[in-house]
Protein backbone atom coordinates (compact mmCIF):
# COMPACT_ATOMS: atom_id res chain seq x y z
CA UNK A 1 0.00 0.00 0.00
CA UNK A 2 1.44 3.61 -1.26
CA UNK A 3 1.40 5.80 1.33
CA UNK A 4 2.06 9.50 1.33
CA UNK A 5 4.67 11.02 4.47
CA UNK A 6 6.35 14.43 4.15
CA UNK A 7 8.82 13.49 6.66
CA UNK A 8 10.71 10.78 4.54
CA UNK A 9 13.98 11.55 3.59
CA UNK A 10 15.58 9.28 0.99
CA UNK A 11 18.81 11.05 0.24
CA UNK A 12 20.82 9.24 3.31
CA UNK A 13 20.08 5.99 1.60
CA UNK A 14 21.98 7.17 -1.32
CA UNK A 15 25.06 8.11 0.00
CA UNK A 16 27.02 5.59 -1.65
CA UNK A 17 26.70 7.54 -5.03
CA UNK A 18 29.26 9.99 -3.49
CA UNK A 19 31.72 7.65 -3.58
CA UNK A 20 32.12 7.25 -7.37
CA UNK A 21 29.73 10.28 -9.08
CA UNK A 22 30.36 13.58 -8.79
CA UNK A 23 27.30 15.31 -7.00
CA UNK A 24 25.72 18.94 -7.43
CA UNK A 25 23.23 20.13 -5.03
CA UNK A 26 20.79 22.27 -6.44
CA UNK A 27 17.58 24.15 -5.91
CA UNK A 28 14.31 21.88 -6.90
CA UNK A 29 12.54 25.06 -7.39
CA UNK A 30 14.97 25.81 -10.32
CA UNK A 31 14.22 22.17 -12.23
CA UNK A 32 11.31 22.69 -14.64
CA UNK A 33 10.47 19.30 -16.99
CA UNK A 34 9.56 20.41 -20.62
CA UNK A 35 5.85 18.40 -21.34
CA UNK A 36 6.29 18.09 -25.59
CA UNK A 37 8.52 18.64 -28.63
CA UNK A 38 7.50 22.29 -29.54
CA UNK A 39 8.11 23.77 -25.98
CA UNK A 40 11.51 22.24 -26.12
CA UNK A 41 12.32 24.06 -29.21
CA UNK A 42 10.62 27.30 -28.06
CA UNK A 43 13.03 27.09 -24.84
CA UNK A 44 16.13 26.31 -26.73
CA UNK A 45 15.46 29.70 -29.07
CA UNK A 46 14.66 31.52 -25.33
CA UNK A 47 17.93 30.48 -23.96
CA UNK A 48 19.82 31.31 -27.22
CA UNK A 49 18.23 34.86 -26.84
CA UNK A 50 18.84 35.65 -23.51
CA UNK A 51 22.43 34.27 -23.39
CA UNK A 52 25.15 36.52 -22.04
CA UNK A 53 28.17 34.63 -22.14
CA UNK A 54 28.25 30.98 -23.19
CA UNK A 55 26.74 28.64 -25.36
CA UNK A 56 27.81 25.18 -25.20
CA UNK A 57 25.87 22.76 -27.03
CA UNK A 58 26.73 18.82 -27.46
CA UNK A 59 24.58 16.85 -29.86
CA UNK A 60 24.94 13.95 -32.71
CA UNK A 61 23.51 16.53 -35.25
CA UNK A 62 21.90 19.23 -36.07
CA UNK A 63 18.95 19.59 -39.01
CA UNK A 64 19.12 21.73 -42.10
CA UNK A 65 15.62 22.60 -42.11
CA UNK A 66 13.85 25.96 -41.39
CA UNK A 67 13.42 25.78 -37.48
CA UNK A 68 17.66 24.84 -37.41
CA UNK A 69 18.49 27.53 -39.55
CA UNK A 70 16.46 30.16 -37.58
CA UNK A 71 18.07 28.26 -33.92
CA UNK A 72 21.78 28.37 -35.69
CA UNK A 73 21.02 32.26 -36.79
CA UNK A 74 19.76 33.63 -33.61
CA UNK A 75 22.67 31.83 -32.08
CA UNK A 76 24.58 33.82 -34.66
CA UNK A 77 22.81 36.76 -34.21
CA UNK A 78 24.04 36.33 -30.04
CA UNK A 79 27.36 36.32 -31.07
CA UNK A 80 27.38 39.25 -33.30
CA UNK A 81 25.27 41.69 -30.69
CA UNK A 82 27.89 40.12 -27.74
CA UNK A 83 31.75 40.33 -28.69
CA UNK A 84 33.05 38.06 -25.81
CA UNK A 85 29.89 35.39 -26.12
CA UNK A 86 31.57 31.94 -26.14
CA UNK A 87 29.98 29.70 -28.08
CA UNK A 88 30.85 25.75 -28.32
CA UNK A 89 29.60 22.83 -30.09
CA UNK A 90 30.32 19.07 -30.29
CA UNK A 91 28.90 16.70 -32.85
CA UNK A 92 29.33 13.38 -34.01
CA UNK A 93 31.99 13.70 -37.11
CA UNK A 94 30.02 11.55 -39.40
CA UNK A 95 26.56 12.15 -38.44
CA UNK A 96 27.31 15.78 -38.82
CA UNK A 97 29.31 15.34 -42.07
CA UNK A 98 26.35 13.40 -43.58
CA UNK A 99 24.91 15.41 -46.89
CA UNK A 100 28.18 16.90 -48.73
CA UNK A 101 26.22 20.48 -49.80
CA UNK A 102 23.87 20.35 -46.83
CA UNK A 103 25.20 19.24 -43.64
CA UNK A 104 25.45 19.86 -40.20
CA UNK A 105 29.25 20.99 -40.91
CA UNK A 106 27.70 23.44 -43.65
CA UNK A 107 24.95 24.93 -41.50
CA UNK A 108 27.67 25.81 -38.54
CA UNK A 109 30.32 27.54 -41.38
CA UNK A 110 28.79 31.53 -40.78
CA UNK A 111 29.19 30.63 -36.90
CA UNK A 112 32.63 29.99 -37.32
CA UNK A 113 33.35 32.71 -39.57
CA UNK A 114 31.16 35.30 -37.72
CA UNK A 115 33.68 35.06 -34.61
CA UNK A 116 36.67 34.04 -32.99
CA UNK A 117 34.92 33.15 -29.87
CA UNK A 118 33.04 29.85 -31.63
CA UNK A 119 34.24 26.71 -31.34
CA UNK A 120 32.74 23.42 -33.54
CA UNK A 121 34.08 19.95 -32.58
CA UNK A 122 33.45 16.69 -34.67
CA UNK A 123 33.94 13.22 -32.52
CA UNK A 124 35.62 10.53 -34.28
CA UNK A 125 34.97 7.44 -33.05
CA UNK A 126 39.03 5.49 -33.01
CA UNK A 127 36.94 2.15 -33.70
CA UNK A 128 35.97 3.48 -37.37
CA UNK A 129 39.16 2.68 -38.67
CA UNK A 130 41.36 0.84 -41.83
CA UNK A 131 39.58 -1.05 -44.38
CA UNK A 132 36.21 -0.75 -42.47
CA UNK A 133 36.27 3.03 -42.87
CA UNK A 134 36.83 2.86 -46.29
CA UNK A 135 34.09 0.12 -46.75
CA UNK A 136 31.42 1.33 -45.09
CA UNK A 137 29.32 3.63 -46.75
CA UNK A 138 27.72 7.11 -44.90
CA UNK A 139 25.07 6.30 -42.94
CA UNK A 140 26.10 2.94 -41.78
CA UNK A 141 29.63 3.90 -40.86
CA UNK A 142 27.96 5.39 -37.82
CA UNK A 143 26.51 2.21 -36.41
CA UNK A 144 30.37 1.84 -35.26
CA UNK A 145 30.34 4.43 -32.81
CA UNK A 146 28.91 8.15 -32.12
CA UNK A 147 29.26 11.13 -30.07
CA UNK A 148 25.47 10.76 -28.92
CA UNK A 149 25.31 13.20 -25.93
CA UNK A 150 22.70 15.63 -25.86
CA UNK A 151 23.26 18.84 -23.17
CA UNK A 152 22.32 22.09 -23.96
CA UNK A 153 24.10 24.59 -22.12
CA UNK A 154 22.83 28.65 -21.26
CA UNK A 155 25.04 30.28 -19.37
CA UNK A 156 25.12 28.61 -16.00
CA UNK A 157 21.29 27.38 -17.41
CA UNK A 158 21.49 23.58 -18.28
CA UNK A 159 18.90 21.42 -20.41
CA UNK A 160 19.49 17.71 -20.49
CA UNK A 161 17.93 15.65 -22.99
CA UNK A 162 17.69 12.71 -25.17
CA UNK A 163 16.50 14.95 -28.40
CA UNK A 164 18.63 15.97 -31.15
CA UNK A 165 18.38 19.13 -32.78
CA UNK A 166 16.03 18.05 -35.89
CA UNK A 167 12.67 19.31 -37.45
CA UNK A 168 11.14 16.00 -36.07
CA UNK A 169 12.57 16.72 -32.68
CA UNK A 170 10.76 19.78 -32.46
CA UNK A 171 7.70 18.80 -33.60
CA UNK A 172 6.31 15.17 -33.54
CA UNK A 173 8.97 13.08 -31.95
CA UNK A 174 8.39 12.24 -28.19
CA UNK A 175 11.22 12.56 -25.56
CA UNK A 176 12.29 13.51 -22.60
CA UNK A 177 13.78 17.18 -21.35
CA UNK A 178 14.70 18.92 -18.10
CA UNK A 179 15.93 22.49 -17.63
CA UNK A 180 17.72 22.94 -14.35
CA UNK A 181 18.38 27.10 -14.17
CA UNK A 182 21.04 28.77 -11.96
CA UNK A 183 23.34 25.61 -10.99
CA UNK A 184 26.81 26.94 -11.97
CA UNK A 185 29.19 23.48 -10.49
CA UNK A 186 27.04 21.39 -12.54
CA UNK A 187 26.91 23.90 -15.76
CA UNK A 188 30.67 24.67 -15.26
CA UNK A 189 31.74 20.86 -14.63
CA UNK A 190 29.63 19.84 -18.29
CA UNK A 191 31.27 22.31 -20.10
CA UNK A 192 34.34 21.46 -18.90
CA UNK A 193 33.84 17.59 -20.26
CA UNK A 194 32.28 19.03 -23.75
CA UNK A 195 35.62 21.38 -24.41
CA UNK A 196 37.74 17.87 -23.02
CA UNK A 197 36.00 15.70 -25.75
CA UNK A 198 36.18 18.07 -28.23
CA UNK A 199 40.28 18.54 -27.39
CA UNK A 200 39.93 14.64 -28.43
CA UNK A 201 38.00 15.85 -31.57
CA UNK A 202 38.15 17.22 -35.10
CA UNK A 203 38.22 20.74 -35.12
CA UNK A 204 35.81 22.44 -38.09
CA UNK A 205 37.59 25.31 -39.79
CA UNK A 206 35.90 27.99 -41.36
CA UNK A 207 37.26 26.46 -44.96
CA UNK A 208 35.21 23.18 -43.67
CA UNK A 209 38.23 21.00 -43.26
CA UNK A 210 39.23 18.86 -40.41
CA UNK A 211 42.36 19.85 -38.29
CA UNK A 212 43.04 18.06 -34.95
CA UNK A 213 44.22 19.78 -31.43
CA UNK A 214 48.05 20.28 -31.49
CA UNK A 215 48.23 18.91 -28.23
CA UNK A 216 47.34 15.83 -29.06
CA UNK A 217 50.08 13.11 -29.60
CA UNK A 218 47.57 10.90 -31.34
CA UNK A 219 45.15 10.33 -34.72
CA UNK A 220 41.67 8.80 -33.66
CA UNK A 221 42.09 6.55 -36.83
CA UNK A 222 45.36 6.90 -38.07
CA UNK A 223 47.04 6.21 -34.93
CA UNK A 224 46.77 2.68 -32.66
CA UNK A 225 44.16 2.17 -31.40
CA UNK A 226 44.77 1.52 -27.73
CA UNK A 227 47.56 4.76 -28.37
CA UNK A 228 44.60 6.99 -28.90
CA UNK A 229 42.50 5.49 -26.20
CA UNK A 230 44.56 5.59 -23.87
CA UNK A 231 45.18 9.05 -24.03
CA UNK A 232 41.76 10.20 -24.59
CA UNK A 233 40.77 8.06 -21.24
CA UNK A 234 43.38 9.57 -19.35
CA UNK A 235 42.19 12.76 -20.13
CA UNK A 236 38.11 11.84 -19.15
CA UNK A 237 38.73 9.59 -16.36
CA UNK A 238 41.14 12.09 -14.58
CA UNK A 239 38.81 15.19 -15.36
CA UNK A 240 35.83 13.38 -13.82
CA UNK A 241 37.25 12.08 -10.92
CA UNK A 242 38.75 15.40 -10.36
CA UNK A 243 35.29 16.48 -9.61
CA UNK A 244 34.70 12.75 -7.40
CA UNK A 245 37.40 14.16 -4.97
CA UNK A 246 36.97 17.59 -4.85
CA UNK A 247 33.01 17.26 -3.77
CA UNK A 248 32.92 14.49 -1.15
CA UNK A 249 36.28 15.87 0.55
CA UNK A 250 34.46 18.81 1.44
CA UNK A 251 30.74 19.77 0.72
CA UNK A 252 28.30 17.81 2.59
CA UNK A 253 24.60 17.25 1.13
CA UNK A 254 22.35 19.95 2.58
CA UNK A 255 19.94 20.31 -0.16
CA UNK A 256 16.93 18.84 -0.68
CA UNK A 257 17.75 17.85 -4.06
CA UNK A 258 21.31 16.28 -5.99
CA UNK A 259 22.14 15.95 -9.32
CA UNK A 260 24.51 13.09 -10.23
CA UNK A 261 25.96 13.16 -13.81
CA UNK A 262 27.16 9.71 -15.39
CA UNK A 263 29.39 9.14 -18.40
CA UNK A 264 29.49 5.98 -20.34
CA UNK A 265 32.49 6.06 -23.12
CA UNK A 266 33.12 2.79 -24.25
CA UNK A 267 35.36 3.40 -26.65
CA UNK A 268 37.86 4.40 -23.79
CA UNK A 269 36.99 2.04 -21.79
CA UNK A 270 34.82 3.93 -19.12
CA UNK A 271 31.83 2.51 -18.11
CA UNK A 272 30.36 4.17 -15.21
CA UNK A 273 26.83 4.85 -16.34
CA UNK A 274 26.23 1.18 -16.65
CA UNK A 275 27.82 0.10 -13.22
CA UNK A 276 25.54 2.37 -11.08
CA UNK A 277 22.56 1.40 -13.60
CA UNK A 278 23.01 -1.98 -12.59
CA UNK A 279 23.73 -1.44 -9.09
CA UNK A 280 20.32 0.31 -8.84
CA UNK A 281 18.69 -2.55 -10.48
CA UNK A 282 20.42 -5.30 -8.57
CA UNK A 283 19.84 -2.89 -5.07
CA UNK A 284 16.29 -1.77 -5.83
CA UNK A 285 14.14 -2.95 -2.83
CA UNK A 286 11.45 -5.67 -3.17
CA UNK A 287 7.55 -4.45 -4.25
CA UNK A 288 9.73 -1.01 -4.96
CA UNK A 289 8.88 -0.10 -8.83
CA UNK A 290 11.18 1.01 -11.56
CA UNK A 291 10.20 2.40 -14.35
CA UNK A 292 12.59 2.11 -17.29
CA UNK A 293 11.90 3.61 -21.09
CA UNK A 294 13.82 3.27 -23.96
CA UNK A 295 13.34 4.52 -27.74
CA UNK A 296 15.04 1.18 -29.30
CA UNK A 297 14.79 -1.83 -26.87
CA UNK A 298 17.96 -4.04 -27.03
CA UNK A 299 19.03 -4.29 -23.32
CA UNK A 300 22.25 -5.40 -23.04
CA UNK A 301 22.98 -9.25 -21.07
CA UNK A 302 24.38 -7.51 -17.84
CA UNK A 303 21.16 -5.52 -17.19
CA UNK A 304 18.78 -8.60 -18.70
CA UNK A 305 20.78 -10.91 -16.11
CA UNK A 306 20.77 -8.08 -13.23
CA UNK A 307 17.04 -7.91 -13.63
CA UNK A 308 16.10 -11.80 -14.19
CA UNK A 309 18.44 -12.93 -11.33
CA UNK A 310 19.13 -10.24 -9.44
CA UNK A 311 16.23 -7.56 -9.03
CA UNK A 312 13.49 -7.95 -6.75
CA UNK A 313 11.71 -4.36 -7.69
CA UNK A 314 8.90 -4.51 -10.07
CA UNK A 315 9.92 -2.99 -13.21
CA UNK A 316 7.75 -1.57 -15.98
CA UNK A 317 9.44 -1.77 -19.15
CA UNK A 318 7.76 1.21 -22.10
CA UNK A 319 9.67 0.72 -25.69
CA UNK A 320 8.16 2.01 -28.78
CA UNK A 321 5.70 -0.22 -30.97
CA UNK A 322 7.21 -0.77 -34.10
CA UNK A 323 4.63 1.98 -35.87
CA UNK A 324 6.13 4.49 -33.65
CA UNK A 325 9.79 3.23 -34.13
CA UNK A 326 11.95 6.31 -36.01
CA UNK A 327 13.24 4.22 -38.69
CA UNK A 328 9.64 3.25 -40.07
CA UNK A 329 9.83 5.46 -42.87
CA UNK A 330 13.45 4.34 -43.87
CA UNK A 331 14.80 3.01 -47.01
CA UNK A 332 16.76 0.71 -47.74
CA UNK A 333 18.18 -2.00 -45.33
CA UNK A 334 17.25 0.45 -42.53
CA UNK A 335 13.62 -0.03 -42.96
CA UNK A 336 14.01 -3.56 -41.37
CA UNK A 337 15.13 -1.50 -38.12
CA UNK A 338 11.91 -1.76 -36.56
CA UNK A 339 10.89 -5.34 -37.36
CA UNK A 340 14.80 -6.16 -35.60
CA UNK A 341 13.96 -4.12 -32.56
CA UNK A 342 10.45 -6.38 -32.61
CA UNK A 343 12.26 -9.64 -32.46
CA UNK A 344 14.57 -8.12 -29.55
CA UNK A 345 11.03 -7.47 -27.57
CA UNK A 346 10.04 -10.70 -28.80
CA UNK A 347 12.98 -12.66 -27.64
CA UNK A 348 13.15 -10.97 -24.13
CA UNK A 349 9.37 -11.53 -23.16
CA UNK A 350 9.55 -15.19 -23.89
CA UNK A 351 12.29 -14.89 -21.52
CA UNK A 352 10.35 -13.36 -18.85
CA UNK A 353 7.72 -15.88 -19.53
CA UNK A 354 9.88 -18.53 -19.46
CA UNK A 355 11.60 -17.17 -15.60
CA UNK A 356 7.90 -16.52 -14.36
CA UNK A 357 8.14 -13.34 -14.06
CA UNK A 358 5.11 -11.97 -15.60
CA UNK A 359 3.83 -10.92 -12.23
CA UNK A 360 6.89 -8.44 -11.71
CA UNK A 361 8.40 -7.52 -15.43
CA UNK A 362 5.29 -5.80 -17.04
CA UNK A 363 5.88 -4.32 -20.53
CA UNK A 364 4.54 -1.37 -22.96
CA UNK A 365 4.24 -0.70 -25.96
CA UNK A 366 4.01 3.01 -26.88
CA UNK A 367 1.83 4.06 -30.06
CA UNK A 368 0.62 7.58 -30.60
CA UNK A 369 -0.97 8.22 -34.02
CA UNK A 370 1.47 10.48 -36.46
CA UNK A 371 4.30 10.32 -33.32
CA UNK A 372 7.52 8.62 -33.10
CA UNK A 373 8.93 7.39 -28.94
CA UNK A 374 12.51 8.50 -28.48
CA UNK A 375 12.02 9.01 -24.55
CA UNK A 376 14.41 7.59 -22.38
CA UNK A 377 15.16 7.33 -18.64
CA UNK A 378 14.28 6.09 -15.68
CA UNK A 379 12.35 6.61 -12.57
CA UNK A 380 12.29 4.91 -9.24
CA UNK A 381 9.68 4.29 -6.81
CA UNK A 382 10.52 3.43 -3.56
CA UNK A 383 8.15 0.47 -1.22
CA UNK A 384 5.24 1.88 0.38
CA UNK A 385 5.79 5.52 -1.25
CA UNK A 386 3.78 7.23 -4.16
CA UNK A 387 6.02 9.48 -5.58
CA UNK A 388 9.73 8.59 -8.09
CA UNK A 389 12.54 9.72 -5.45
CA UNK A 390 14.61 9.83 -8.78
CA UNK A 391 14.52 9.98 -12.42
CA UNK A 392 17.50 9.46 -14.61
CA UNK A 393 17.53 11.06 -17.93
CA UNK A 394 20.21 11.92 -21.12
CA UNK A 395 21.22 10.04 -24.01
CA UNK A 396 21.49 6.76 -22.94
CA UNK A 397 18.92 3.59 -24.30
CA UNK A 398 19.63 1.34 -22.14
CA UNK A 399 20.74 -0.63 -25.38
CA UNK A 400 23.42 -2.85 -26.26
CA UNK A 401 25.35 -0.28 -28.11
CA UNK A 402 25.20 2.40 -25.53
CA UNK A 403 27.70 0.24 -23.77
CA UNK A 404 29.73 -0.81 -26.78
CA UNK A 405 29.89 1.79 -29.28
CA UNK A 406 28.61 5.77 -28.45
CA UNK A 407 29.50 8.00 -26.23
CA UNK A 408 26.56 8.58 -23.73
CA UNK A 409 25.58 10.95 -20.26
CA UNK A 410 22.97 11.08 -18.03
CA UNK A 411 21.87 12.54 -14.68
CA UNK A 412 20.64 10.79 -11.79
CA UNK A 413 18.29 13.99 -9.94
CA UNK A 414 17.45 12.58 -6.60
CA UNK A 415 15.32 14.61 -4.40
CA UNK A 416 13.16 14.18 -0.75
CA UNK A 417 11.40 17.72 -2.51
CA UNK A 418 8.12 16.18 -2.53
CA UNK A 419 6.73 18.75 -5.07
CA UNK A 420 9.46 17.56 -7.67
CA UNK A 421 8.93 14.03 -6.90
CA UNK A 422 5.26 14.89 -8.08
CA UNK A 423 6.08 16.59 -11.43
CA UNK A 424 8.26 13.25 -11.98
CA UNK A 425 5.31 11.25 -11.10
CA UNK A 426 3.35 13.50 -13.76
CA UNK A 427 5.99 13.02 -16.62
CA UNK A 428 6.29 8.95 -15.40
CA UNK A 429 2.30 9.14 -16.07
CA UNK A 430 2.52 11.24 -19.48
CA UNK A 431 5.33 9.04 -20.92
CA UNK A 432 2.90 5.66 -20.27
CA UNK A 433 0.00 7.52 -21.33
CA UNK A 434 -0.04 6.23 -24.82
CA UNK A 435 1.37 3.10 -24.17
CA UNK A 436 -0.62 -0.20 -23.94
CA UNK A 437 0.41 -3.82 -22.58
CA UNK A 438 2.72 -5.56 -25.09
CA UNK A 439 1.28 -8.89 -26.26
CA UNK A 440 3.42 -10.78 -28.73
CA UNK A 441 2.02 -11.55 -31.66
CA UNK A 442 4.99 -14.32 -33.21
CA UNK A 443 2.08 -15.49 -35.73
CA UNK A 444 2.06 -12.16 -37.49
CA UNK A 445 5.47 -11.40 -36.95
CA UNK A 446 7.18 -12.02 -40.27
CA UNK A 447 11.37 -12.01 -40.08
CA UNK A 448 13.66 -12.74 -43.10
CA UNK A 449 16.28 -14.74 -42.19
CA UNK A 450 19.02 -12.65 -42.99
CA UNK A 451 17.60 -10.21 -40.03
CA UNK A 452 17.86 -13.24 -37.82
CA UNK A 453 21.18 -13.82 -39.00
CA UNK A 454 22.38 -9.79 -38.67
CA UNK A 455 20.91 -9.43 -35.21
CA UNK A 456 22.91 -12.73 -33.93
CA UNK A 457 25.99 -11.12 -35.42
CA UNK A 458 25.57 -7.52 -34.80
CA UNK A 459 23.15 -7.23 -31.85
CA UNK A 460 25.54 -4.88 -29.90
CA UNK A 461 25.41 -2.32 -32.70
CA UNK A 462 21.48 -2.17 -32.43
Amino acid sequence: MSVENDDKKYLPKFEWLKKSVPNFPVNACNIKLLRSPSEFYQTLIEQCSNVKSRIVIASLYIGTGKQEVFLINTIKKMLDKIPDLSVRILLDANRGSRGKENSSRTLLLPLINSSNNCRVFLYHTPKLRGIVRWLLAERYNELVGLQHMKVYIFDDNILISGANLSQDYFTNRQDRYILIKDSKPLVDFYAGLIDLVGKISFHLSSENTLCLDSSMKYHPYKSLYNSFASEAKFLLLNYYNSHIKKICSGEELSSDTVVFPLIEFPPFGIHNDSEIITKFLEHAEAESTLNLATGYFNLPDIYIKTLFKKSKANINVLFSHPMANSFQTAKGPASFIPTAYSVLTSNFYKEVQKYNLENRIKCFEYEKTGWTFHSKGLWYIPKNYKWPIFTIIGSSNYGARSLNCDLESQIIILTDNQKLQKTFFMEKCDSYKSAIIYTPNCEKLIVPLWIRFVLKIFKNYF
